[in-house]
């Protein structure tokens, strides 16, 4: 075991010991808990005795959901597909070896995973696991099914996912929800560069970027204005996989997008009052930064760091103002497009679909094979099957 840096959120202190994912080997049927290590960071313990995400939905727009694995049978509410039907759901897009489904059930499970066996101990547990969510398959059509999610009772929106173009209509759609409360958190992508994605460019979505146990900004995040705050998205174990109960590692900003959504929804249960800017300025008011990055006084918010990596626990705790509507984040301004968007309506003017297309793509920087779980034993390891940057795992896009 290694020591890390991490910074724990519910004490602003440094974490000392927290685990750090093996790339390979086998482990104990709670080998993913254990390696389970944002949990460990934000004291996850003692942040639920504040929040646990009850009575609040996340929708998820996304490639697609197993909603019978293991660790999220019962999490799902009604939602909506908005992939104009099987022949363009985006599963031609996919390497051999890929589920339709991976994505999205990755996603859900770092959201409101509950884990498995006795009190729930193994296997992946959310960081808001009392929140439901709404399902929303989407391929090209992300602006109705963001309309959709809001007009159909979500109260945050994760889109783990980049548009280069975005059809007219994805902005106003982001704008429709923030009128209605609705908080829309968007991934800033995995390129490295300075290039700004959509819909993370849209005034009014927390842009999400990845960071690793050591408090440090993921190379691979896109560097830039829309960068508003990080999240652990560094060899994060995720439920997805041939199965109800397999399981991979993860990298990207997907995985980010998904906790900074379920820090938004631990809020949302607590001050269920607070506009969306509101719920921001929290997020904003208490992130923190590793003492290397404080040593260099860095501008905030930094192109690379943003305000820096959420802390959930003080988020929550702490005696913060509520201040301006808008809070500390551009906004988008005017009045807010009401129409709504019925499924297959929208088909907007993006030739790159934000799921699983050549420009648009799910936001891992790569996805190990890693611990992967049957009948809850471990039974391998996988070798990887792709390189990126020096580093094992598959990409979407």
């Amino acid at each position: 075991m290694r020591a890390t840096r991490t910074v724990r959120a519910t004490t602003g202190a440094a974490l000392i010991g927290a685990l750090v994912l093996a790339a390979s080997g086998t482990a104990s049927a709670d080998q993913v808990r254990k390696d389970l290590w944002p949990l460990e960071a934000f004291g996850a313990q003692e942040l639920w005795q504040s929040a646990t995400g009850k009575g609040v939905t996340v929708a998820v727009l996304d490639s697609g959901f197993r909603k019978t694995h293991q660790d999220l049978t019962g999490k799902f509410v009604p939602g909506a597909s908005f992939t104009n039907g099987p022949e363009g759901d985006g599963s031609d897009k996919l390497s051999p070896g890929e589920d339709i489904r991976d994505h999205g059930t990755a996603m859900a499970g770092i959201i409101a995973g509950h884990g498995h066996g006795p009190g729930g101990a193994d296997g992946v547990k959310g960081l808001a696991p009392d929140a439901k969510i709404m399902p929303v398959p989407t391929y090209k059509n992300e602006a109705a099914a963001t309309r959709y999610a809001v007009d159909h009772g979500a109260d945050v929106i994760n889109m783990s996912f980049t548009v280069s173009t975005p059809s007219a209509d994805t902005c106003p759609a982001i704008h429709y929800a923030l009128s209605k409360g609705v908080v829309v958190v968007a991934g800033v992508g995995n390129d490295g560069l300075p290039k700004k994605n959509f819909p993370a460019a849209c005034p009014g979505a927390i842009g999400a970027g990845a960071v690793d146990e050591f408090g440090e900004a993921s190379d691979d995040n896109n560097a830039n204005s829309t960068l508003d705050l990080l999240a652990p998205g560094v060899k994060v174990p995720v439920a997805m996989g041939k199965s109800d109960s397999d399981y991979r590692t993860a990298d990207g900003s997907s995985a980010a997008t998904a906790y900074v959504s379920a820090a938004v929804a631990l809020l949302k249960e607590k001050y269920p009052d607070l506009t969306p800017g509101q719920i921001a300025n929290r997020l904003v008011k208490t992130a923190g930064l590793a003492q290397a990055e404080k040593d260099k006084q860095l501008k905030l918010p930094d192109a690379h760091y943003g305000y820096g990596f959420i802390q959930p626990g003080p988020a929550l705790r702490r005696d913060i103002a509520a201040g301006p509507a808008a809070g500390p984040l551009p906004m988008p301004t005017g009045e807010a497009p009401q129409k709504t968007v019925l499924p297959g309506d929208d088909k907007g003017s993006d030739p790159n679909p934000p799921m699983g297309g050549k420009q648009a793509t799910l936001l891992y920087g790569g996805i190990g094979l890693g611990v992967v779980i049957v009948a809850g034993v471990v039974i391998g390891v996988v070798a990887l099957v792709r390189r990126r940057n020096g580093r094992g795992g598959q990409s979407w896009g």
